[in-house]
């Protein structure tokens, strides 16, 4: 497997797999990545900032992440709860696996690949969120060693549960 930047070409091989976890979070009543987000012009944003990554197999593209270094405005209020550590973090956003390939280690993958990403950046955690009925997420984000945090909210205004784990 590879793990690099995304870059624009491809956008339509990672809009696929948004697209597939859309529905799929759709069809468990899961409101999370519902009216049109992550859409293309998310995608091509985070290629622009540099935070768009993939990892390919053979043939294709079977996962894709945000990964973002420094503050995150969403981060910045956290309700019942207090984030573990201080200094600069990283942050996981719109980490989707190709269907066919779920339950198969590849969040793992993007998990191993951010620490590695966070240690060169020198970076004290790594934080994540998920939507509450999202059990899927929280319990690979949980296997992972995550600690839950608290609730933080979205830029529009939907509330998530939050995790941290240092480096």
């Amino acid at each position: 497997m590879i793990f690099r930047k995304s870059d624009f070409k491809d956008i339509p091989e990672i809009m696929k797999i948004i697209k597939s976890a859309q529905k799929y979070l759709k069809e468990k009543g899961i409101e999370q990545w519902q009216n049109n987000y992550p859409n293309s012009d998310t995608i091509k944003k985070d290629i622009e900032n540099g935070n768009s990554y993939i990892i390919k197999d053979e043939k294709q593209i079977i996962a894709t992440a945000a990964i973002i270094f420094g503050d995150d405005s969403t981060y910045s209020y956290i309700e019942a709860g207090d984030w573990i550590a201080e200094g600069k973090y990283g942050v996981i956003h719109r980490a989707a696996v190709r269907g066919d390939y779920k339950g198969k280690g590849i969040m793992g993958e993007i998990f191993k690949e951010t620490y590695r990403l966070g240690r060169n950046e020198n970076t004290t955690s790594i934080r994540i969120d998920t939507h509450p009925k999202n059990s899927a997420m929280q319990r690979a984000i949980e296997k992972e060693g995550f600690n839950y945090c608290g609730i933080i909210y979205t830029r529009g205004s939907s509330k998530r549960l939050a995790y941290e784990k240092l480096l």
